[in-house]
């Protein structure tokens, strides 16, 4: 079965050879490839059993099709998600549809998981049926009192399930991180189920946000993706330390994968 080898808890990308018609056209190649992955799973999940075997696998098709036009992807931290045991929430600045589409491939293996996204992304075609069944979180964005209701109530209840939760809590995505548009709903989730907190920093901006419709920017092969864990952060009081801990892990990554 294919899956990510860390070499001393870290992955990255090996030097494959990349065919002529990957080089030219990297973003259909892409493209095709992560709609036939979401048609699949989505269909899985409307006749038959969809389970995380499923979506780690169809995660994975994705990842291993950027990889193919050349993309190079470098993971690290994992080793903070095996270093307990249970779910927990994993707080992530969002900076593309690629963490959406590949976060399962890293994820699965080490934690049952699944996100909170948008409704317009639960709607789509085929694909809302592998979001029902992966226990998905929605939020409309245009009530915020609603929207934080739903994270606190269905995130409390995937996580008494064992479910872990990606959390972007910024309101869209973002190639600049900014801290005052990332807000504390992670750490309160955290706080209200009792269960640690993970930072993660990614930068994704390898695949473009589009002009027109965001999911479809073009997919630049000249910039290297990073995902990093840190450290499981247990919340105190009222979180803000933890908050905060948690801006200066994404901060810092940012700033060195910049050089």
């Amino acid at each position: 079965m294919d899956t990510l080898i860390y070499q001393d808890n870290i992955y990255r990308t090996a030097d494959p050879e990349i065919s002529l018609i990957a080089r030219l056209f990297p973003s259909i190649i892409v493209y095709v490839k992560s709609l036939y992955a979401m048609a699949k799973i989505g269909l899985i999940a409307k006749t038959s059993k969809f389970d995380d075997k499923q979506m780690h696998d169809s995660s994975l098709y994705v990842l291993r099709a950027l990889e193919g036009v050349g993309v190079k992807i470098e993971i690290t931290g994992v080793e903070n998600l095996k270093s307990f045991d249970g779910p927990c929430v994993i707080v992530s600045n969002h900076m593309s549809t690629l963490e959406t589409l590949v976060l399962a491939a890293i994820i699965v293996p080490f934690k049952r998981m699944t996100f909170v996204i948008k409704e317009e992304i639960a709607r789509y075609p085929l694909f809302k049926y592998a979001m029902v069944a992966a226990k998905t979180i929605t939020v409309g964005r245009k009530n915020p009192r609603e929207d934080f209701k739903a994270v606190m109530e269905s995130g409390s209840e995937r996580l008494k399930m064992g479910i872990s939760i990606v959390v972007f809590p910024q309101t869209t995505r973002y190639v600049d991180f900014d801290p005052q548009k990332f807000n504390t709903i992670g750490v309160k989730l955290a706080k209200k189920a009792n269960v640690p907190v993970v930072p993660l920093a990614l930068k994704t901006d390898a695949w473009t946000i589009g002009r027109y419709f965001k999911d479809l920017g073009k997919i630049d092969i000249s910039k290297k993706v990073y995902f990093s864990f840190g450290e499981p952060l247990i919340i105190r009081g009222n979180g803000a330390e933890e908050h905060q801990t948690i801006l200066n892990f994404i901060k810092q990554k940012l700033t060195l994968w910049e050089k």
